[in-house]
């Protein structure tokens, strides 16, 4: 794990750093949702990991802990019809923008999962599989993995026969099935290759 207190600048001073993660790029249905968290030096978080390699449970857990210990938090999100008129990577990006620029802290650089950064005001690097590497990138999916599991379980009651509330939108063989079955939805990304077959 790379700990915050250890990017340390040329100035001495320890920076404002804010972890950055999305969830939701391979769904076939619902947005993607992106997540910036500034971890307090002072207030250690045991047991951040990447969101994946977690229980629900944990992860409930674990997104109130960090919600009340963070220096500071915020979503940002990309909806489907932006995912389909930009492309995933961009609306993924966006997302993420989203996240940074909602924080109620300014951030002075951003750590971002992955090997893309979005365009943001302040300095910013991409770290490969950061999620289980950076502490702040860990707690930035664990949050954005819960508030978009909540959201697609609230969609599976108001679009029911999905099966959106346990695949979460992902292409499981269920949910290719209930396309094919139902139709699509205005929640469905027409963009993407099983859902554009359909139309």
């Amino acid at each position: 794990m790379v700990r915050a207190a250890d990017l340390i600048f040329e100035t001495g001073v320890l920076e404002r750093l804010a972890g950055v993660d999305e969830v939701g790029r391979g769904p076939l249905a619902g947005p993607v949702v992106a997540a910036a968290v500034i971890l307090d030096p002072g207030r250690q978080i045991d047991g951040l990991a990447d969101s994946k390699k977690l229980s629900e449970r944990r992860r409930e857990s674990l997104a109130e802990i960090i919600k009340k210990d963070a220096l500071a938090w915020a979503l940002g999100r990309a909806e489907v019809d932006e995912i389909d008129q930009l492309n995933i990577l961009q609306a993924s990006l966006l997302a993420m923008q989203r996240a940074v620029q909602a924080l109620p802290v300014a951030a002075e650089h951003a750590l971002v999962d992955g090997i893309h950064c979005p365009d943001l005001p302040c300095r910013a690097e991409a770290v490969i599989k950061g999620d289980s590497r950076v502490p702040a990138i860990s707690a930035a999916s664990i949050l954005a993995k819960v508030a978009r599991d909540r959201e697609m379980i609230a969609l599976d009651r108001r679009y029911p026969g999905y099966g959106l509330a346990q695949h979460k939108g992902y292409p499981t063989k269920a949910h290719i099935l209930a396309l094919e079955t139902l139709g699509v939805s205005t929640i469905h990304r027409r963009s993407f290759g099983p859902v554009k077959r359909l139309l």
